[in-house]
């Protein structure tokens, strides 16, 4: 007996982009699932992910997990067919059917193609071997999959070069920065960004960019790759040349237009589209990057969503009047770490416009508006973008401005919050990124999600490249009419498990899970959240010390590698000096691996100890060796170093041994984990030089004794330490101090500081605790604090003994099903 034929339409997507998946996403939203049987055809192996953030997984801020909007399974929970590394290759038009690389044919009622575009390769001699695959070391920066080769090929380069200084060639060359490479990023203009910063804006740019040790050659024409089997460099038109073993292409790109041209459809850029986003084929439509509309293809992410909303409207009937009129410009971003925002045009028109500019560049701060009939004709921000909302919403609605212009650009009267979030419409975007409008997030409030991380998680908002979040909570504040809910989630110990810290560690110890997986695995329905692996990595040495099971993929890329990234992608690498005491020899050391490895800069620091800065990645564990100390653990959640003065050996004031004691406690606990840094310091005598008492610990010798004090800080919070107790000996001072670090790891939050811990508990209590032992805890504290001393092992020696160049490449992209769980 025949199936009963469905009484829905096939809608079939090729693309399973950033446009793709919003356009399938509004359809859903306005029941398009009753209309519709929805399949969606995407050639890579994965779900829908923000390309927008590929920069952060290439440097390592974010892991490639973190950065997916619909996850595998998200197409299941919808009903949608998701054809994940699936290429269509055939439209047949008269038939309504796709034929894919599977072999299949697959009818259509309506059809929609979001093939996005691909990186505009520029016609440089030897890019390309005879079969037409590029050389080994040359790459593109558009995938998931362009990140993990270029990670994987940096961790074995020493110095990269990108072609292309807007925007993607700029986040490419930061990201190789965090690989300890080299980079000299070549762009043909005569100013970096030149589609969204001017000349004056573009030369503080490349000051900042400079700075992080990138090197910029402009007006460079490329004319081709030197090398026979391997890239040696790069020849330029002027008869100059670049040394490199790795580039990256970054100079545009061009839309995937091809499918419509092969198969019929008009296409002169793109595929030419009209006001509803159809093409030359009613049944067909377009829409994104590879789409062209009233001459113009854009490239930006919120033009595509204006896109997807109307073409989802006039799908499914929602609105039948509906049209796209096209875009005006404007973005918010972040390009190597320096928030921009830009709209309109970016150079005034001779004596028609009015041009307010002020320029900062010490500090990086540019702002310009272009004024042209009293309206908003273009703008940059650049190191300070606090007026872009209200300036952005003014460029939008094309709304009259002030005579008096100088408020536009500073708090010197412009409307206040409350103001503008009342004028603003709700069609105003807040969020550039997903493409969230006011008024989405006005109905999220409405609907009874009175918390910011609620809101964020529902709308997305504030969720890309982050520059909107501060605008996405005053909007929610101003919505929620300052009450705002408290999330429950802010007393978890990490997000992924809904548990506070004492849920969770009775939960690990009554189910013997000793590493970040089994707990991610019974505790959290299997879900791989990196956000949560770094504080269950600490919670875990807490409570198993030597039987911990370590799992790299846990630790920040600092933990990883044993060193402090800096800004320009190398590392700093600071020795143990235990209690700042060294030798001629330990400083002949020091000194000849500074010159062996070109350090950067030698500085003492606050510590007192050394501070190696400008070391490479793949140098490190040569480093390490060469030097022949210990870590000083200046990367990590750990004990720091204990600062000391001379005390009794030379001062003339000294009541106590003060460097002894600093040195004892150094050597025993040094590298012990906790939730987060702890700095400490002994002083000889009450005139305190070692500044014992703003200190995590310290400890300050008196009159037969030495006084204990607990919580200080001296950095951006300022608070003296409480004391906890008054000892006799140096043995006592040991014992105190390592029972009131096993307090606090085990009962701190993550990334809580000693001196907030020790607000919230109360010095009353922990002198209870810790002196008194009021609750009989003391000798098990005791014995958990000696068990992770024994437990410790200096990381350095890990890394001279186990170190590959692939542990120091970023972990590679999550694939397939694992990759849906993941997001």
């Amino acid at each position: 007996m025949e199936n009963i034929k469905s009484h829905k339409r096939k809608l079939v997507v090729i693309g399973n982009g950033m446009a793709g998946a919003r356009t399938v996403e509004e359809i859903v939203a306005r029941g398009g699932r009753e209309q519709f049987e929805i399949s969606v055809f995407g050639e890579e192996p994965y779900g829908n992910y923000n390309r927008i953030l590929l920069s952060s997984v290439l440097n390592g801020s974010q892991d490639s997990s973190e950065i997916f909007l619909n996850p595998l399974s998200w197409y299941e929970q919808n009903g949608i067919d998701l054809h994940a590394g699936a290429r269509v290759d055939v439209i047949a038009r008269p038939h309504k059917a796709i034929h894919c690389d599977d072999g299949n044919w697959y009818p259509y009622d309506k059809l929609i193609i979001a093939t996005g575009s691909r990186p505009a390769v520029p016609p440089i001699a030897a890019l390309r071997r005879q079969s037409g695959e590029f050389r080994p070391g040359i790459f593109v920066f558009r995938t998931l999959d362009d990140c993990r080769r270029i990670a994987e090929f940096a961790a074995k380069c020493r110095r990269a070069a990108v072609i292309g200084g807007g925007l993607l060639g700029l986040e490419a060359a930061r990201g190789l920065l965090t690989h300890g490479v080299e980079v000299h990023v070549i762009h043909l203009p005569g100013h970096l960004m030149e589609q969204q910063l001017d000349q004056q804006a573009a030369a503080i740019l490349k000051h900042t960019i400079e700075g992080m040790g990138i090197r910029v050659h402009l007006q460079k024409l490329t004319k081709a790759v030197l090398g026979d089997n391997e890239v040696t460099g790069l020849a330029f038109e002027d008869g100059t040349t670049l040394d490199c073993d790795m580039i990256v292409i970054a100079t545009g790109i061009t839309p995937n237009a091809e499918i419509g041209s092969r198969w019929g459809l008009t296409t002169e850029r793109g595929i030419v589209v009209d006001d509803q986003m159809r093409t030359s084929d009613p049944d067909i439509y377009a829409v994104g990057e590879c789409a062209q509309h009233r001459g113009r293809v854009y490239g930006l992410v919120a033009p595509l969503w204006e896109q997807a909303r109307v073409l989802a409207d006039h799908l499914t009937g929602s609105d039948a009047g509906v049209a796209y009129q096209g875009s005006k410009l404007a973005t918010k971003l972040k390009v190597m770490g320096v928030e921009l925002a830009s709209m309109g045009v970016v150079a005034g028109d001779g004596e028609q416009d009015d041009v307010v500019q002020f320029m900062e560049p010490r500090r990086g701060i540019y702002k310009k508006l272009i004024i042209r009939d009293g309206r908003l004709a273009g703008g940059i921000l650049m190191g300070d973008i606090s007026k872009a909302a209200y300036l952005i919403q003014a460029f939008d609605r094309g709304i009259k401005l002030p005579d008096e212009r100088l408020s536009l650009l500073f708090d010197t009267g412009a409307p206040n919050p409350k103001v503008t979030f009342d004028e603003m419409p709700a069609e105003v975007q807040i969020c550039n990124c997903n493409g969230v409008k006011k008024g989405e997030i006005t109905a999220c409030v409405a609907a009874g999600r009175r918390s910011v991380k609620s809101v964020m998680e529902t709308t997305r908002a504030g969720t890309g490249c982050g520059s909107c979040k501060s605008l996405v909570a005053e909007l929610v504040e101003w919505a929620c009419k300052g009450q705002v809910d408290d999330d429950p989630s802010i007393n978890y110990y990490v997000p992924a498990i809904p548990m506070t810290k004492p849920e969770l560690v009775e939960a690990i110890r009554m189910r013997g899970l000793k590493s970040v997986s089994a707990v991610l695995n019974a505790l959290a329905d299997g879900r791989d959240d990196p956000g949560s692996k770094p504080g269950l990595a600490s919670l875990l040495r807490t409570i198993w010390s030597a039987d911990y099971e370590d799992e790299r993929d846990a630790r920040f890329v600092n933990d990883r590698v044993h060193a402090n990234i800096q800004k320009d992608g190398t590392f700093s690498v600071v020795p143990r000096i235990y209690g700042g005491v060294t030798s001629p020899a330990e400083l002949r050391r020091i000194a000849d691996v500074a010159e062996k490895y070109n350090v950067q800069m030698v500085k003492i620091t606050g510590g007192q100890r050394i501070d190696l800065l400008g070391v490479r990645k793949q140098d490190l564990p040569d480093v390490w060796r060469d030097l022949g100390m210990p870590s000083g653990h200046a990367y990590t959640k750990a004990f720091r170093t204990c600062k000391t003065c001379v005390g009794t050996e030379f001062c003339r004031y000294g009541l106590g041994d003060s460097t002894q004691l600093g040195i004892r406690i150094e050597k025993r606990f040094q590298g012990v984990e906790s939730p987060h840094k702890m700095k400490l310091a002994v002083s000889g005598c009450p005139r305190n030089c070692a500044e014992a008492t703003v200190k995590d610990l310290g400890a300050v010798a008196v009159e037969n004794g030495w006084q204990v004090y607990v919580g200080g800080a001296a950095g951006s919070t300022v608070r003296a330490g409480d004391l906890l107790a008054t000892v006799k000996t140096h043995d006592d001072v040991l014992t105190l101090m390592g029972r009131f670090m096993q307090y606090y790891r085990e009962n701190a939050r993550y990334a809580e500081r000693s001196y907030g811990f020790v607000e919230r508990v109360g010095i009353a209590r922990l002198r209870a605790l810790l002196v008194d032992d009021c609750e009989k805890t003391a000798a098990r504290l005791d014995q958990e604090i000696a068990a992770a001393v024994a437990a410790y092992r200096d990381p350095w020696t890990e890394g001279r003994e186990l170190y590959e160049p692939t542990q120091f490449a970023e972990p590679a992209p999550v694939r397939g099903e694992a990759a849906g769980v993941a997001a």
